[in-house]
């Protein structure tokens, strides 16, 4: 019944965030003054039939110029039961700032698009199939990418950069085996892979299923023929991970755990704090030692704040934001934090004060959103 209930909650929140914002206007993009630039920011549109990546430059006062659009060369994807987020992922837009390469899951086309990264200016490289059915994640650390593939019982896919180039990993494939379960597409779909960052382990949230999967590595980067399997609230969702290495969880109940990963993949559990009282927590974003979560049923920003490896529920709306907040970014200075709005296809700009304040500083917009009947999903900055 709880999964019934979630299901609800999380479908009609996002049915009447799309209702009530149907009429309001988006801050068109070409009004933000044109400043000296720092950054960019990055959004996928997902578009069905000719998937695209939108780019702003940031100004240093946080403001966004829109630069262009740039085409995939794939074809996007729409969950069943997803409302304001068609993919019912995290991770769908992944910037590798080391090797200035941007990855894009392409859902409809089962590839996934590498871009070279110049300011906001995009070249699109590569379009890598993805050995799977719906990729919706991307994951990078060092030169090792792995792909999360949610269809067909879920699978994970790797890859190597070598000299710039992305190189396909052989025998790096992994089914994950999950069996469907009763519940909508959108919350029996895996939603996200997450390499650790000393590269030991490969981690995916399996939303409904309340597990998370843990693949050790080898030193090639292949993982291991089966994970460890550890049980994570009701329905795990987004992954990241703090300074220390440690594994951040957010659940889309508003629970946030935070665990040790050990070599062998195992992970031990050393902070569960909340539930926040928000409906729908379902991503997230590290910012110094502050962990954000969106929540689209509530139009609202949580923050946790997080100290070795333990969470402490510090703030459970942090920030009230634009219709139905589906992915969140932060720019690499840590100064700000940006806001992909589902319902109503804004991109908000919200800066990080002290102790992990968070002041709006205003939105532009994509032109899309679930309120015209285009969900877009995928967020990324530099």
């Amino acid at each position: 019944m709880k999964y019934l209930r979630l299901s609800i909650v999380l479908t009609a929140a996002a049915a009447a965030i799309t209702l009530s914002l149907g009429a309001a206007p988006a801050v068109a993009a070409g009004s933000v003054p044109t400043r000296a630039t720092v950054g960019a920011v990055f959004v996928l549109t997902n578009d069905v039939a000719h998937n695209s990546v939108i780019t702003y430059n940031r100004a240093p006062d946080g403001s966004l110029t829109r630069t262009g659009t740039v085409g995939t060369g794939g074809s996007g994807a729409i969950v069943d039961g997803a409302v304001v987020d068609p993919l019912a992922s995290q991770g769908a837009l992944t910037l590798d700032r080391p090797h200035r390469l941007l990855f894009a899951v392409n859902g409809g086309s089962d590839t996934v698009t590498v871009f070279g990264v110049d300011g906001s200016s995009l070249t699109r490289r590569q379009v890598l199939p993805t050995h799977g059915d719906l990729p919706v994640s991307v994951s990078v650390v060092g030169d090792l990418a792995y792909v999360l593939n949610a269809r067909g019982g879920g699978s994970i896919t790797g890859y190597r950069i070598v000299a710039g180039r992305v190189v396909p990993l052989p025998g790096s494939t992994r089914s994950l085996e999950l069996t469907p379960n009763d519940k909508p597409e959108f919350l029996q779909s895996p939603s996200q892979v997450a390499i650790t960052p000393d590269q030991r382990a490969v981690v995916v949230a399996t939303k409904t299923h309340g597990t998370l999967l843990s693949y050790p590595l080898d030193r090639s980067g292949r993982p291991a023929a089966a994970p460890v399997t550890t049980a994570s609230g009701a329905v795990p969702f987004a992954l990241s991970f703090d300074r220390g290495g440690h594994l951040l969880v957010v659940d889309a109940t508003g629970l946030a755990s935070s665990y040790r990963v050990a070599g062998d993949g195992r992970l031990t559990e050393l902070s569960s704090v909340g539930p926040t009282g928000q409906a729908a927590a379902c991503w997230s974003v590290v910012v110094r030692g502050t962990l954000y979560a969106a929540n689209a049923g509530s139009n609202s920003i949580s923050a946790f704040t997080e100290r070795h490896g333990r969470l402490r529920l510090s703030d459970a709306t942090a920030a009230h934001t634009d219709g139905g907040p589906i992915d969140l970014a932060a720019s690499r200075d840590g100064r700000y934090v940006f806001q992909l709005s589902g319902a109503d296809g804004t991109v908000e700009t919200l800066r990080v004060g002290h102790g992990g304040s968070l002041t709006s500083l205003g939105s532009v917009g994509t032109g899309l959103g679930s309120a015209v009947g285009h969900p877009l999903e995928g967020i990324a900055a530099s």
